[in-house]
Parts: structure tokens; C-alpha cells; sequence
């Protein structure tokens, strides 16, 4: 079996309350009601001959539309999530307007078995957030990025 590989940007911000993070809200029908465990580093697959880091940038503009941002890279390193996807990640320091995100969609059929195909957004809402609070949304398998970010910053 193919191993699949993602990569993806964690933005960060400084705030009198301490760091705060970017993420976003998994996108389509299976997540709409959900907010723990439906938020994620925005993210996406890469094949091996594209660099992850390559991959992370184009995945943050397909993703949110906007380019992704200057600065320092901080690598976070990898981790594999319960579906076996192996996610490789850097934070970035930046501000960014969540109302200014424009989401790249997808298309699935929906309901299952109708024949018909809809289209969805990749995430469909975006927010900063606490790293607490973080911890309690993001897909469990990505929370190593904020404890190595935490660390990072500390």
C-alpha cells in the first residue's frame, strides 16, 4: 500500500493571552455538525518527487487562497494520524483575516449512492484559536504540532 504523504503551514500569532494558532475547519458533509476533531493544519497530499516544503506553501494557497506567508519556517516535524496519513508540517509567524480566505474546493458525491456530485469547500470556515482551545478541536493526530510549537516559543 502507497504511503500517503501531507504537508502544511501552522501560522502563529503573539497575543497578550499567549500563542495563538490558525486552523481550519475540515470541509464537505461529514464534518458540518462536528468541531472536535474537525479542525486541522491547513494542509494537503504530495507525491514523493515534490518537496514537502514546496508542497506545504501550494497547499496553504489552494487551500486558502492567499499566499502563503514570509518568514521564518519553523519545522514541527511529522506525525501520523489514525488514518496512517504521515502530515509534515512548519509554523510561520503572521497575521491573517480569516474573512479574507477564499477556500479551493472538492468535488463527491452526495448523499452516497444518489449519482450526484457536489461541490464542497476544502475548509470551510477558518479561525485563530488558544493553544488550549486548539487542543480540543484539531484532528488528534496533528496535536504534536502544538506542543512542539509551545516548546519552540517558550
Amino acid at each position: 500500500m502507497k504511503e500517503i504523504r501531507s504537508a502544511g503551514l501552522l501560522l502563529f500569532r503573539r497575543t497578550g493571552d499567549g500563542l495563538e494558532v490558525l486552523l481550519g475547519h475540515l470541509g464537505g458533509p461529514y464534518f458540518a455538525r462536528r468541531d472536535a476533531g474537525a479542525w486541522t493544519v491547513p494542509k494537503g497530499e504530495y507525491d514523493a518527487d515534490e518537496p514537502a516544503w514546496d508542497a506545504a506553501r501550494r497547499e496553504f494557497r489552494e487551500e486558502l487562497g492567499l499566499e502563503p506567508p514570509e518568514g521564518e519556517a519553523v519545522p514541527l516535524g511529522e506525525v501520523r494520524q489514525a488514518n496512517g496519513k504521515i502530515v509534515t508540517a512548519w509554523a510561520v509567524e503572521a497575521d491573517l483575516d480569516p474573512a479574507a480566505v477564499v477556500p479551493g474546493t472538492f468535488r463527491m458525491e452526495w448523499p452516497p449512492r444518489s449519482g450526484r456530485v457536489q461541490e464542497f469547500p476544502e475548509l470551510d470556515r477558518v479561525a485563530w484559536f488558544g493553544l488550549e482551545r486548539a487542543r480540543e478541536v484539531i484532528v488528534k493526530g496533528q496535536s504534536a504540532f502544538l506542543d512542539r510549537l509551545a516548546e519552540h516559543s517558550a
